[in-house]
């Protein structure tokens, strides 16, 4: 047993994995990729923002086909036992099982790092074959082919996150076609290959303008329904984890309505929501909801996507950030670029690395924990002008509004026409909601902020939870364009909005702070805002 054929790692890895209380049985994709295989000669890679499972699942194929260890211990208790090729599949292949993120070598060059993958393989074939492969190592294509040519062997490759050297400082642009090259000489039409199965963040298709790869099947996430539900977990995967979470813990911290909140919100290109796995996962072991998928990157993370055309992206972020989707053209590829210019370039890109969700022809950041990278990226980059003063300006509008000064809080609101690039036209109510939403940014530390939801007798554009202290203020938020603010006010009471904060019969009070009634106005000929804040009885 070697370290990249018939390796024991991707066994004992996926076999920890099962044993794990949030452990998804997604094994009925085996029963999708056992008919390639017995085909053979077939290629695909299937591409998805980290964190998404790609790695578990690389291990599940590698340990379900792979020989070196009879794995029917986790199988058996799986969906692909119930299937009839079960016996016939389970470890009956040589598996090449390559982790391209893993390298055994500390020096820090392209040269070292594909050295040491080809010492690996030739040296695994060598112990394994011992009377084909001998002596020095000599081309790795030369060991494979005489491998075939005296014992018939064919080898499934497992080729897990294939694009990881491509995101390494060291590694120049001809160190990426030579890598291509390699990878090109090694599975394209070599009658050794069984089957390839490739994960990845990047699109490989569209790496590079030649045809290195062209044999390979691509499924990405935004264009390819085939393979969309076993990356990611579905709702209804959730709602059995919340289950298993509610028998494990004992007075719960997360609420079912927390893990939608958080960490739903990507569409597959079959139509399904999922929601990040790893991010579901730490939150129910932990109980605690947390920004897990991106703690392990600053909000600068998401400004290298935007930093080419901020003139151009930043009042999107406006709206994105509001909760509008912004149309886009998504073309993959574009991720590849080091280089990105235009809206839908940079769109692509974020959609690629999952900072952004694609559905019908539209983007939008998928939930809140990323919408807490996309507040500090407003809240913080200077670059981004009015924008950012805006979302600056948030904590001071917050305290103007719990104070009830309305002079201050108007103020605020003009700083959007005090820039030379003013950024809404005003033309209806959808773009103040976007100003609204800046300058308020802030309040999302302290409440659960909920747009366009229904209360009383219609829906109100704002209502701000306390979170944190239940006892704070409680604020309905009503927006006009050439309208009163003191008609927004009327709108509130009229309609009853604050019902919202009032326990249901049989119920405790909730909340016990002031519900403040909060009208804002523009007047589109005179640009001017208006505010006006009333207490609301219970």
């Amino acid at each position: 047993m070697g370290i990249y054929l018939n390796s024991k790692t991707a066994y004992m890895l996926y076999k920890d994995e099962a044993k794990k209380p949030y452990f998804i049985d997604k094994s009925k994709m085996l029963k999708e990729l056992i008919p390639l295989v017995e085909r053979g000669s077939e290629y695909i890679c299937i591409t998805r923002p980290r964190r998404f499972g790609k790695t578990i699942m690389a291990n599940m194929v590698a340990s379900f086909f792979g020989k070196a260890e009879d794995s029917h211990d986790i199988f058996d208790q799986l969906f692909i036992s119930k299937s009839e090729e079960y016996e016939r599949d389970i470890n009956q292949y040589d598996v090449i099982h390559i982790s391209f993120n893993q390298s055994f070598s500390e020096e820090r060059t392209y040269g070292s790092y594909i050295e040491n993958v080809k010492q690996i393989l030739h040296d695994d074939l060598r112990e394994e074959y011992p009377e084909v492969v001998t002596g020095e190592k000599e081309e790795i294509l030369k060991d494979f082919r005489r491998i075939f040519a005296q014992k018939g062997k064919r080898f499934i490759f497992v080729l897990d996150e294939w694009d990881y050297i491509f995101n390494q400082d060291y590694v120049t642009g001809e160190d990426k076609k030579n890598f291509l090259s390699f990878l090109r000489n090694l599975l394209k039409d070599q009658p050794y290959v069984q089957f390839v199965y490739m994960t990845g963040i990047l699109p490989i298709a569209k790496y590079s303008s030649g045809s290195e790869l062209n044999m390979v099947a691509e499924f990405t996430m935004a264009k390819s329904p085939a393979f969309s539900e076993y990356f990611g977990f579905t709702e209804r995967e959730v709602d059995e984890l919340y289950k298993r979470y509610e028998m494990i813990t004992v007075d719960g911290r997360v609420s079912r309505k927390d893990l939608r909140e958080w960490y739903n919100g990507y569409c597959t290109a079959s139509g399904e929501r999922v929601y990040n796995p790893r991010s579901v996962v730490l939150a129910l072991q932990y109980d605690h909801i947390e920004n897990y998928w991106t703690s392990s990157g600053p909000y600068d993370e998401i400004f290298y996507y935007i930093r080419n055309n901020i003139e151009d992206i930043r009042d999107l972020l406006a709206f994105m950030v509001s909760g509008v989707s912004i149309p886009a053209r998504i073309q993959e590829y574009a991720a590849t670029s080091q280089n990105l210019q235009t809206k839908d370039e940079i769109f692509s890109a974020m959609v690629v690395y999952g900072f952004l969700s694609y559905e019908k022809g539209k983007v939008c950041i998928p939930n809140r924990e990323l919408m807490e990278k996309f507040d500090d990226l407003l809240r913080k980059e200077k670059s981004l002008g009015y924008v950012h003063q805006l979302a600056k300006a948030s904590e001071k509008m917050l305290e103007a509004t719990l104070a009830g000064d309305t002079e201050t809080m108007a103020e605020i609101l003009s700083l959007v026409h005090d820039s030379e690039t003013p950024l809404l036209k005003y033309n209806n109510e959808t773009e103040l909601t976007a100003v609204v939403n800046l300058v308020y940014l802030a309040a999302r530390e302290y409440y659960r902020i909920e747009r366009e939801e229904k209360a009383g007798v219609g829906y109100a554009d704002f209502i701000f939870y306390p979170e944190i202290d239940k006892s704070a203020d409680c604020i309905i938020l009503e927006l006009k364009v050439d309208a009163s603010p003191e008609e927004a006010i009327e709108q509130i009471k009229n309609r009853k909005y604050a019902k919202k904060f009032q326990p249901k019969l049989g119920e405790e009070e909730t909340y016990t702070g002031r519900i403040l009634a909060v009208g804002i106005s523009y007047n589109r000929k005179e640009k001017v805002h208006r505010c006006k804040i009333e207490i609301l009885g219970r």
